[in-house]
Order: structure tokens, then C-alpha cells, then sequence
């Protein structure tokens, strides 16, 4: 499948959990698609680069190590994403990939990520954080940002100032999620 026949493929997705599950599948089953699909995803002005974002994170929900190829791309082109519903799914990824990092149990995710890949998911996760964004992507920032923050000591002082600094005009939402986090900072 080229790239143009994948691209007129995903005007058929939407939000049902079956069509996505169908193109994560698709990806899975294919993996010369992923990189034409996160080609579609960095097609930023392109609505249809949303429906590439939906099924990336649905791919990677599925089988994170699918896009270990991928990292470097990926991770250059994420704060290139502006729609709302591309950014949700990419920071969603981005906090799949922080989880993986510091699960108990090995993983190639552990090799895969860099240093490199790190600073640029923290970068995006603060610009998230710092940026007009919706609760969904600020609440994966968060997680995201808290988990890396056990290796970059400066991060939980500096997401702890965002979170208590935006507290009172954020979403309860929001506010939930940033006890929770801010909890978390204080016990670690």
C-alpha cells in the first residue's frame, strides 16, 4: 500500500474503538505502514493527520515496540502536531512510552529510548503543560513529565510551579489529576 493509498484508507476511520482497533491491526500486521502512517500524522495542517495519530496511539496501545523503529522520527516531529485531536493521542503515546520506560519488568523500550528521545518528549510535555491544550493531553503531560523526573532532578520542581501556579483556573480535571501528581512529587 503506498502512502496515497493509506492516506484515502484513513478517511474511513473514526473515533469507534472497532475502526481503529481495524487500522492498528493493519499496522501490526504490516509495519512498512508505520512510517508512511506517522508521515500522514506529521502532515500537520491536514485534518486527516489526526486519523493517522488515532491509530498510531491504538497501534502503540497494542504493541508499544512497534514504533521503536520509528523513535527518532517520531520524536522530532511531535511538537510539529497543533489539532487537538492529533495532540491527545501523540501525548498519550508519549506517556505509553514513560510508563514502558520505568515499568519493573525489562523491555526493549528501556534499550530504544534515548537521552535524545527524552528531552524532546519532556520538551513537547511542558510545552503541553505551559500551553493553551485541553485536559487530555495536559493529564498524559503530567504523568509523563512525573515519571522522567526520576531521572531529571529538575523536572518535578519545575511541573510542581506549573501545577500549583494553574491550579485555580485549570478544569476539576485538571485539578484531580495535578493533586494527584503533586502528591506523588511530595512523597518522592
Amino acid at each position: 500500500m503506498t502512502t496515497k493509498q493509506l492516506y484515502d484508507e484513513l478517511n474511513y476511520v473514526n473515533h469507534s474503538r472497532e475502526k481503529r482497533l481495524k487500522y492498528a491491526n493493519l499496522l501490526l500486521n504490516n509495519t512498512n505502514l508505520v512510517p508512511k502512517t506517522l508521515d500522514i500524522l506529521f502532515m500537520v495542517d491536514d485534518k486527516i493527520s489526526c486519523r493517522a495519530a488515532w491509530i498510531m496511539e491504538f497501534m502503540c496501545s497494542e504493541q508499544l515496540d512497534a514504533i521503536i523503529p520509528h523513535l527518532d522520527y517520531f520524536t522530532k516531529n511531535i511538537k510539529k502536531v497543533h489539532f487537538d485531536s492529533a495532540v491527545r493521542p501523540v501525548a498519550k503515546i508519549c506517556e505509553y512510552l514513560a510508563k514502558a520506560y520505568y515499568a519493573k519488568t525489562d523491555n526493549a523500550i528501556k534499550q530504544a529510548l534515548t537521552n535524545t528521545h527524552k528531552e524532546r518528549i519532556i520538551e513537547v510535555c511542558f510545552d503541553y503543560m505551559i500551553t493553551d491544550e485541553k485536559i487530555a493531553p495536559k493529564a498524559y503531560s503530567m504523568n509523563t513529565l512525573f515519571l522522567f523526573g526520576q531521572d531529571y532532578a529538575w523536572i518535578h520542581p519545575e511541573l510542581a510551579l506549573i501545577l500549583e501556579r494553574d491550579y485555580h483556573i485549570q478544569s476539576s480535571g485538571f485539578k484531580a489529576r495535578a493533586r494527584h501528581i503533586l502528591k506523588k512529587i511530595k512523597n518522592s
